[in-house]
């Protein structure tokens, strides 16, 4: 029972952070859009990069990106409430019963996986070029996220002891 009990916290966990997450890029909307701006613009990477062709100084585009993230993260929150609730009311079945339970979950840890990889180390790091920003570098923080949300999902993904 102990570590049914801890996979679902650790579940929650991960959907209140997503829904901290979005609710801060909307309520401080500005701050956070200027991080996805400044990176798009590529304006603080090395000077004369061969790699600034790739920048997207279009306002509308950024704020289709900032967008984007917003209902990305707010989707992996979803899925992670939605996971949780299941595994709770699968907390007593069989283990199988439990095992099936974690669709959601393991769909949404999996959405945050790819948006810190994908979103934030591939795109915002590489094509954008954001690991030569001393201002608008992202990838540690970005990092952390994949590697903490990956480690759940490892863990909540692991067969249930019969």
């Amino acid at each position: 029972m102990i570590l049914r009990l801890s996979k679902i916290s650790l579940l929650v966990a991960v959907a209140l952070y997503s829904l901290v997450v979005a609710f801060n890029n909307l309520t401080d909307y500005n701050s956070n859009y200027q991080f996805v701006h400044h990176v798009l613009l590529m304006d603080s990477t090395f000077p004369g990069n061969h790699g600034l062709w790739r920048a997207l100084p279009q306002p509308g585009v950024q704020t289709v990106f900032y967008w984007s993230i917003i209902a990305w993260e707010s989707t992996i929150c979803v899925l992670c409430c939605v996971g949780s609730l299941r595994l709770i009311r699968a907390i007593k079945a069989p283990a199988a019963t439990f095992q099936q339970a974690k669709s959601m979950g393991i769909a949404g840890l999996t959405l945050g996986c790819l948006l810190w990889f994908v979103a934030f180390l591939t795109v915002g790091g590489e094509w954008f070029l954001m690991w030569q920003s001393r201002m608008w570098n992202g990838q540690d923080a970005a990092f952390r996220m994949f590697a903490c949300l990956g480690i759940i999902l490892v863990y909540l993904s692991l067969p249930e002891p019969a």
